[in-house]
């Protein structure tokens, strides 16, 4: 099963054949799971430019119909994943005990990117560039940092006052990992301005655009962050999401597709949220920011805290 999983993700699909995957699992072809699991998988680590014809399609088959938003299109290129690759990516899947730990997912789904092919990241450059809003984001220089200081001096009821308290309440890092630690500012631009700004809005968009910080939600805004800018690590977290559910016949795959292709949706239809200039809107509600934006709260497919739910039943 595995050597077909990798022989599909080295080879990859378009946009009919995510569609006619995602319809098969639809209508209850479990062996179908993989397959999709598979594409996904050949979006994140060898054809970032493929990956919303991938997506898109995923939504057509799954949810009835493909995003209303722009037209992304860049140089259709590819790469090949290499064998180095695998036992990162398996031993991430296997791992029933990281699935409790965001903190370590996040590392180890991120340290995935060290075993991808020495021309990804050319071809994620091109991808990222044909985003909306990406180049004008990019060519605001590397992105300074929030400070809690300024968070604190938000009024009650304000952007900045809310995200105060959901970083100081649940005791959050204001950035979700070391920028520095990480080398970001030695990625090639865009790269090193998307990896550290999202780094510093990821908590930021959870409010602005109306995800919860539960379990589903945190597998949601990886899709609306992927639909945004085709954001690489959340690419390759859904994939890694989608090929654990694949070889678990219990795993609730509808319900995750559903959650995760309305989150993509969202992410493809919603303005771009990379350019904005945030500290600026600390004093105003969310309320007037989605409004000035001209953007939508995520309409969650199911309860946000499901999971937790379900564990305290």
């Amino acid at each position: 099963m595995r050597s077909r999983f990798e022989d599909l993700a080295r080879a990859g699909g378009d946009h009919a054949e995510a569609a006619r995957l995602a319809a098969a699992v639809r209508a209850g072809e479990n062996s179908a799971v993989a397959d999709l699991a598979a594409l996904w998988l050949h979006a994140a680590a060898a054809a970032p430019s493929r990956l919303v014809d991938i997506y898109d399609g995923s939504a057509e088959g799954r949810i009835g119909r493909r995003p209303d938003a722009e037209v992304v299109k860049s140089t259709d290129t590819s790469v090949t994943i290499p064998d180095a690759f695998w036992a990162g990516f398996w031993a991430l899947v296997d791992d029933q005990t990281a699935a409790g730990d965001a903190g370590l997912i996040t590392q180890r789904t991120a340290a995935l990117a060290g075993h991808l092919d020495p021309g990804f990241r050319t071809a994620a450059v091109e991808a990222a560039l044909a985003y909306p809003g990406v180049r004008q984001a990019a060519e605001q220089g590397f992105p300074a940092r929030f400070t809690l200081e300024a968070l604190s001096r938000a009024p009650a009821g304000s952007l900045g006052a809310e995200f105060h308290h959901l970083i100081v309440s649940n005791g959050f890092d204001l950035e979700v990992l070391d920028r520095d630690a990480l080398g970001l500012s030695d990625l090639p631009p865009p790269l090193d301005y998307l990896n550290a700004r999202i780094l510093q809005c990821h908590d930021l968009w959870h409010i602005t655009a109306g995800y919860q910080t539960t379990g589903l939600h945190e597998v949601a805004i990886s899709g609306f962050q992927a639909g945004q800018f085709g954001h690489n690590y959340s690419a390759m977290f859904l994939a890694m999401v989608l090929a654990r559910m694949a070889q678990n016949p219990m795993a609730p795959v509808s319900l995750m597709l559903d959650v995760i292709l309305a989150a993509w949706t969202h992410g493809r239809e919603s303005p771009s949220l990379l350019p904005v200039d945030w500290p600026g809107l600390w004093d105003q509600s969310v309320e007037d920011i989605r409004e000035a934006l001209g953007m939508k709260a995520y309409l969650s497919p199911y309860p946000a805290n499901l999971f937790e739910s379900l564990r305290a039943a």
